[in-house]
């Protein structure tokens, strides 16, 4: 009944967990806010202006950069890196 009123979480959930934090570099100033607000300390600032996905294993697609980013310069993506082999 009232279930329908978690999709929206459970749909964001999914996405953190099955993906990575990707950047548009165009759309970046360097204000390094994402850095500032990133738990584990990863300079996704870095990746941004290289204009690189964030691949590290201490991220822990909290989503905070993507959150805290005043340009939405961050996004999350899609990935396969954790599927199971077929």
């Amino acid at each position: 009944m009232f279930q329908h009123l978690f999709d929206s979480e459970r749909a964001r959930r999914k996405a953190m967990t099955a993906g990575q934090v990707v950047p548009d570099s165009v759309r970046c100033v360097q204000c390094g806010i994402c850095s500032f607000n990133c738990p584990i300390g990863i300079d996704v600032r870095r990746h941004a202006w290289l204009g690189q996905a964030v691949i590290n294993s201490r991220c822990l697609t909290c989503g905070e950069c993507v959150a805290r980013c005043p340009r939405g310069v961050l996004r999350f993506e899609h990935t396969d890196l954790f599927s199971e082999p077929k």
